[in-house]
């Protein structure tokens, strides 16, 4: 279900619509992302208010409830192959009192034996952790019965784990991966105040999102953030005529690329590498000039050491960037 809400302009007793918001309620989830017929259409500029997605019963409430899936697509007008999609992260609001952060033997672990590798350790046990969600003093607050501190307090820092337009040809991924197109990158940096940019394989982009985490340390260690819902508000745009080839994040501070790959360091090389190449391409930088200049002012993270794909974003500071090239 939508609604719309109009911005006008009234210039010369002509009234010319600027853009669009709309107030997206999905129905429901989908576990991969692939072309299928979108749940949404908006043209450049409009913006999407949306929750993610939340059944009664499902993973959030109930240990062994169904992941409920992400939202989308949604078709984005005039978006070609030829194109850069745009999402800028207005808003992430925390919808709920609680999160959860679920180990079991056949989930996700950088440390331990997994359902993708097996190691000499026996695999640990089933253990749901359930934070409580402070959203006034922004924090997450967890019992620890068995350790000596009792309970533990962390800042929330809410995040967008998976978004993702359709892959390239006829692919179809599932949640899980991340990759070129974007999708479970997991990484930190896709928060209030972000913008993504990914590239384009099909017409009208068809872009997914959802699961939030309310905090993450780097890596992802154990296999799952502080996962949650939350209100999502975000506004699209198209770079005409320009082209990439994996995504890039900007914030107030960086720009950056998210490298997918295994082993680790293809990750690394593949966000390191993108990264060099868009300092060439837009800020006029020499190639072996910013090959040295991303050595020794560049920083990188861990999004995350889990997933079938493990993600790098590679960074480097606004505060050293020239004004970028037409």
């Amino acid at each position: 279900m939508k609604t719309i809400a109009l911005t006008l302009c009234l210039l010369a007793g002509t009234i010319i619509v600027m853009a669009e918001t709309h107030r997206f309620t999905p129905q429901n989830g989908v576990a991969t992302y692939a072309v299928r017929p979108p749940v949404l259409r908006v043209k450049p500029g409009d913006i999407v208010e949306s929750p993610t997605l939340s059944r009664a019963g499902d993973y959030y409430e109930k240990e062994g409830g169904p992941w409920p899936g992400e939202v989308g697509p949604v078709f984005i007008e005039g978006a070609t192959a030829d194109d850069t999609l745009v999402v800028r992260i207005l808003k992430v609001r925390l919808n709920r009192d609680s999160a959860v952060s679920f180990v079991r033997p056949a989930g996700l672990s950088a440390l331990a034996t997994d359902g993708r590798l097996r190691l000499l350790n026996d695999p640990l046990p089933t253990r749901r952790f359930v934070w409580r969600l402070d959203r006034q003093r922004n924090v997450g607050v967890l019992d620890l019965p068995n350790s000596a501190s009792k309970r533990i307090a962390i800042p929330l820092s809410p995040m967008i784990g998976r978004a993702a337009v359709a892959p390239a040809g006829q692919e179809a991924f599932g949640g899980l991966w991340p990759g070129a197109f974007g999708g479970n990158m997991d990484a930190p940096d896709l928060r209030e105040g972000a913008t993504l940019s990914l590239p384009v394989f099909h017409e009208g982009a068809l872009f997914y999102f959802g699961d939030i985490h309310a905090a993450q340390g780097d890596g992802e260690v154990c296999g799952s953030g502080l996962e949650t819902t939350a209100d999502v508000t975000l506004q699209f745009d198209l770079v005409k005529g320009r082209t990439i080839a994996w995504p890039r994040i900007e914030d107030a501070t960086h720009i950056m690329v998210a490298g997918s790959g295994r082993p680790l360091i293809d990750a690394f090389r593949i966000a390191h590498v993108e990264l060099i190449d868009w300092l060439v391409a837009e800020y006029g930088f020499d190639r072996m000039d910013a090959y040295q200049v991303v050595s020794q002012a560049g920083t990188s993270r861990v999004a995350n050491a889990v997933d079938p794909l493990y993600t790098v974003v590679a960074r480097f500071p606004k505060a050293l960037l020239p004004t970028r090239v037409p």
